[in-house]
């Protein structure tokens, strides 16, 4: 794996987000989970974090600050899935007496109140986020989540690295 370019680690980041989301999908249209408003959330930093790398893929700068950029660029919406789903575990975490109250549903606040006003909304948490669904390995679904991001971190850091590595695709002056 040294031996990739950009385009290569854009395009594993690429499908690694869109197994992502099938993950989801089939969960939800599959198994019948119903995502709760941090799930949508999560989703939208997976699409983002995809389409970020999509980008990349098709763009495929040959420059370290081409690799730099991108992979900031696409280590953004990773992380903020990351505090997303530690948010979600949290809340998961809580007894039963400090779960917060259940709101309105998503789509009623998206139809009625401010985006910055449903995203504090959402983020200041709600009780359905604070069920556990299901669990697999005796990990919640914002726990699997949450290992995604984590090892899908590793892609846009290898992308800012491998301008210092031999057969990167980049200027080697070494």
């Amino acid at each position: 794996m040294s031996e990739w370019n950009l385009r290569q680690w854009s395009l594993l980041g690429f499908v690694f987000c869109v197994l992502m989301m099938a993950v989801a999908l089939v969960l939800e249209h599959g198994f019948g989970l119903t995502p709760c408003p941090l799930c949508v959330f999560q989703r939208v930093a997976v699409i983002i974090a995809g389409v970020v790398f999509l980008i990349a893929m098709l763009h495929a700068p040959t420059s370290r600050l081409g690799g730099v950029l991108y992979g900031l660029l696409a280590a953004l919406p990773v992380i903020g899935g990351i505090t997303l789903a530690g948010r979600h575990l949290w809340l998961q975490s809580l007894p039963a007496d400090e779960v917060p109250s259940c709101g309105p549903g998503l789509d009623y606040m998206l139809d009625v109140l401010p985006m910055q006003q449903v995203v504090s909304t959402v983020l200041s948490g709600s009780g359905e986020c604070a069920e556990v669904g299901a669990r697999l390995l005796g990990l919640s679904l914002p726990g699997w989540t949450m290992i995604g991001f984590v090892v899908l971190l590793l892609i846009p850091v290898a992308m800012m690295c491998c301008g210092r590595m031999r057969g990167c695709g980049y200027r080697w002056n070494g």
